[in-house]
């Protein structure tokens, strides 16, 4: 599974961290990375309400949550698989969010992939170039009450010219 071709993209958390915290739609939406864990196990982030986020009922937008909630597990085991000297592609495939109370302050998200999460991905990764998996992540208000629950499903490949007849999606 050795890349045989570009080595990957391998950026330090510090920078990953700055470089999320300047992508317009997250600076916009007011979407912060709070932290990266080391070796991107983990990564904290929060969705502050705003002139441009709030809805007419003075709460947070769904949409806004839902966002804040996208990239992040693809991201992790991007740059987990980076800096082991993997090349891996890495989207989110599919989405659900179960919306549970009104967002009136700040949330916090939670992203962290645990060591079976990583094993289990390298192997698939390894016997058939691709790997799926749902992760679940809560977003906590400011009091602490769990506003939204999102599930995101992350799928990962090994890029085609690297194993060929792996399949895409």
């Amino acid at each position: 599974m050795r890349s045989r071709q570009a080595a990957p993209r391998v950026i330090s958390e510090r920078r990953g961290k700055l470089l999320l915290n300047l992508f317009p739609p997250f600076l916009f939406s007011r979407t912060r990375v709070l932290s990266i864990g080391r070796g991107f196990r983990s990564c904290r982030v929060s969705v502050r309400p705003s002139l441009l986020t709030r809805n007419l009922q003075g709460t947070m937008f769904g949409g806004t949550i839902f966002s804040a909630a996208d990239p992040f597990h693809a991201l992790l085991y991007w740059q987990v698989f980076a800096h082991r000297g993997l090349r891996v592609q890495a989207w989110l495939k599919s989405a659900r969010i179960d919306y549970r109370r009104p967002a009136a302050s700040a949330l916090t998200f939670d992203f962290v992939l645990s060591d079976a999460d990583i094993a289990e991905a390298e192997e698939r990764l390894t016997r058939e170039g691709r790997f799926s998996k749902v992760h679940r992540t809560e977003a906590v208000d400011e009091q602490g009450h769990v506003c939204a629950v999102v599930d995101t499903e992350v799928y990962l490949r090994v890029p085609r010219e690297e194993q060929p007849g792996a399949s895409a999606f």
